[in-house]
């Protein structure tokens, strides 16, 4: 069975950081890809930061590339988020999420809606004031 529990939101000021985790099992890191996503209020939910499973390339989009790092732990199962430089437009909750056919770094690249993922984690909240 698959799952994917997030951790780590919490409220910070803006400038702050933050690490989140999100904690895998029911399938191989070494074979499947994993991106984080977030969804602010009122807004749809967009990808924000993934590891390919292909080449174990990692992606950003615009509006945390250079603030957001991406990284797997493959002994403890885990795919991180440190959460640098956080802005108050930061604030939305955050998922990870993992797909058997279609790579989750294709709703960055390739602008693949995240519809097409099927397993998510429940989300933490990350709230950001200024």
């Amino acid at each position: 069975q698959v799952k994917l529990v997030e951790s780590g939101g919490a409220s910070v000021q803006a400038g702050g950081s933050l690490r989140l985790s999100c904690a895998t099992s029911g399938f191989d890191l070494h074979y499947f890809g994993v991106g984080w996503f977030r969804q602010a209020p009122g807004k749809k939910r967009e990808g924000i930061s993934c590891i390919s499973s292909r080449d174990d390339s990692t992606h950003y989009a615009d509006s945390v590339k250079g603030r957001f790092t991406i990284s797997r732990d493959y002994a403890t199962r885990t795919v991180y988020l440190q959460l640098d430089s956080l802005k108050p437009e930061d604030t939305a909750r955050y998922y990870c999420a993992t797909d058997f056919e279609t790579e989750p770094c294709n709703t960055i690249i390739s602008g693949v809606t995240v519809d097409a993922i099927d397993y998510w984690g429940k989300g933490t909240l990350v709230t950001v004031s200024a």
